[in-house]
């Protein structure tokens, strides 16, 4: 599968203090969070359609949300996707440290996680989000392979992987200690700098 990286508008503008830069794509601009974004990250976290099929449980107030912003602040790998014609957080999207494959575990990598608020569903703003997060990655922070991952219940999220250009690699069964030890596998998917390059270049 050939994908179209060059299609979507990407610039960088720097931020002020942070290591984060912004991501501003044809729709969307993905940023750090803030503590302003509280009640729209509220509202699709309280959706039993978002954190579980996430590992995380439905925010229950406006004020957990706003303690969450305060946990993505501090870690600085995960950012607010911001729709550009509304200037509103419809979802949120993340650089995490990981290494799913420990016999991986010299190489620079990190694993793309994302949530959309389902009044935005079916448009293809993960996608635009997903591709622009790896041309950052592998182009802004050198990284040689970047993962991405769904339970084996969110097709949405495979379907997204698969569009985005991953490559499925295996399975692994877990329990998630944030929904009452709920079993679960996680399907993994990876791409590496080499094939990426070979996409763009192949496009």
């Amino acid at each position: 599968m050939i994908i179209d990286f060059l299609k979507i508008i990407i610039a960088y503008r720097d931020i002020k203090g942070g290591e984060m830069k912004e991501i501003i794509t044809d729709r969307l601009i993905i940023r750090p969070w803030k503590l302003s974004d509280s009640s729209d990250l509220y509202e699709y976290a309280q959706s039993e359609l978002v954190g579980p099929n996430a590992g995380w449980r439905p925010h229950k107030s406006e004020e957990e949300s706003k303690e969450i912003i305060n946990m993505f602040i501090k870690s600085n790998d995960s950012y607010a996707i911001v729709l550009k014609e509304e200037n509103k957080v419809i979802g949120g999207i993340g650089l995490h440290k990981s290494i799913p494959d420990s016999s991986l575990k010299d190489l620079k990598q990190r694993e793309i996680g994302y949530v959309l608020n389902p009044k935005y569903w079916g448009r293809e703003y993960i996608p635009e989000a997903v591709k622009s997060l790896i041309n950052y990655g592998f182009n802004e922070m050198d990284l040689d392979l970047i993962w991405c991952g769904h339970f084996h219940f969110n097709n949405r999220s495979k379907r997204v992987n698969e569009k985005c250009g991953f490559n499925y690699k295996f399975k692994r069964d877990v329990r998630l200690k944030f929904l009452d030890d709920k079993e679960v596998t996680i399907l993994y998917y990876n791409i590496s700098k080499k094939e990426y390059d070979l996409q763009v270049l192949l496009h």
